[in-house]
């Protein structure tokens, strides 16, 4: 048995191509790799004949051969052997004295065809072709990458075997998800149709100097942008300021639901109310809901002491995060609350973004909608009343902090973030009822 010191040399001295397997988790054996050729190609396989014009490779194309690996990238990772045929899944293999010019294809596509560049793994490995005979082929392993690459095809993705560009809107979300976020911040888009005379101008006058609100001023702050010489409404300024930000966001609202009992069941509804308008008034309300159909109990220690369901702050700051954060890209989708007699559930829209993960949320800050969480962070809170709170954000990444610490306090238990797809969940257990002694 190696000792741990030893274990990192042992791992160093493997062959390069099962480094490389585990770098992108896929096909990681030779005898794999073979058994995945013989199925055909997938939305994780790309299989691709390697054909010569006297010393130069002459197909597969760049353009083609850049679109599959920014689209594996831009996927779920992949792996793409040259070298086989696609079509009849033969392993045709590559001269050896012709691998130096298919390497170097492959480094000058990543580098100079896709931007931002690629990064893959180019392993020079033998397959063994159908008379069991070894042929070089040229393994090249893509991991899903942070950033979203384009192409010359543009931005693609991969559907099964084939590779089609990413709709417009998808390709919004997934900006959103991943690292380039600040090049492409959806909640500064203008929103077509749109106009100043849906901004309420009295409500946005306290965030300009002097209070002076026209149309340069809400261009210079990123509330409004031109779309073909029309001012329009960005998405932050629509959600911030709008008179009726939800008749042309209509899911831009939190959905919120008070049942008897521990699940969801129309039969026992309490209580149910939609959230709409500005931001403000969208956190405002939700907040107040959960505090009006929480359980209050009492106990005398010799004095009355009241024992809240859920900490206020904890509520506040939980419904901030969820109604802040959410992917206003995803049509069709808002922010859901639902209280029960154990815990209060919060499902927000939208993936973690950046390489933000449910477990490092406590310890590190990743911010989707960075407009709108400029402008809160300087919004005073003066109609609902939360304990050491003056203003709806604080931007100092304290958040999920104390989320987890009041939440631990009140309950005993702690709270849990889970990621459902493009939803995030977070359960905030309540305090059990007291007990007589």
């Amino acid at each position: 048995m190696p000792r741990a010191h030893d274990r990192g040399k042992l791992r160093s001295q493997r062959p390069l191509a099962s480094r490389a397997a585990e770098a992108t988790g896929m096909f990681g054996g030779q005898d794999e790799l073979v058994r995945k050729i013989r199925l055909g190609e997938d939305s994780l396989l790309e299989l691709k004949a390697v054909r010569f014009r006297g010393a130069k490779v002459s197909g597969p194309s760049r353009e083609e051969l850049a679109n599959v690996l920014s689209a594996m990238a831009n996927t779920a990772g992949g792996v793409c052997v040259l070298g086989v045929d696609d079509a009849s899944r033969n392993i045709k293999g590559i001269p050896v004295d012709r691998l130096d010019p298919v390497e170097s294809l492959v480094r000058e596509i990543c580098n100079d065809a896709i931007k931002p560049p690629l990064v893959v793994i180019v392993v020079r490995t033998e397959l063994p072709a159908a008379t069991g005979e070894l042929r070089p082929v040229i393994r090249v392993d893509v991991a899903r990458s942070p950033f979203v690459h384009r192409s010359p095809g543009g931005y693609c993705q991969r559907l099964g075997s084939s590779t089609r560009e990413i709709p417009p809107d998808l390709l919004s979300r997934l900006f959103q998800q991943r690292s380039q976020a600040p090049v492409f911040r959806f909640d500064e888009q203008p929103l077509p149709g749109t106009s100043l005379a849906d901004l309420d101008l009295e409500r946005a006058r306290p965030y300009f100097p002097a209070g002076d609100v026209d149309d340069v001023a809400l261009k210079k702050l990123l509330l409004v942008r031109e779309v073909d010489g029309v001012p329009c409404c960005t998405i932050a300024g629509l959600v911030l300021f709008g008179r009726d930000p939800q008749q042309h966001l209509p899911n831009a609202r939190v959905e919120a639901v008070c049942y008897r009992g521990l699940r969801p069941d129309s039969n026992y509804q309490i209580d149910a109310r939609d959230c709409d308008g500005p931001i403000e008034d969208q956190i405002v309300a939700a907040a107040s809901f959960v505090q009006k159909n929480m359980r209050t109990a009492a106990r005398k220690t010799p004095a009355r002491e009241d024992l809240p369901q859920f900490d206020v702050r904890v509520v506040f700051e939980a419904v901030v995060n969820a109604v802040v954060h959410r992917d206003y890209s995803i049509h069709g989708s808002k922010v859901r609350l639902f209280v029960f007699d154990d815990r209060l559930e919060i499902y927000s829209p939208g993936a973690l973004p950046n390489s933000l993960t449910v477990d490092t949320m406590a310890a590190r800050q990743a911010t989707r909608n960075e407009l709108i969480v400029r402008f809160l962070s300087r919004a005073r809170i003066q109609r609902v009343g939360v304990p050491g709170r003056a203003h709806f954000m604080e931007a100092r990444g304290e958040g999920v902090p104390l989320i987890l610490h009041e939440s631990r306090r009140v309950s005993g238990r702690t709270p849990l973030y889970e990621l459902f797809g493009d939803e995030l969940r977070l359960t905030i257990y309540g305090r059990p009822p007291p007990t007589d002694r």
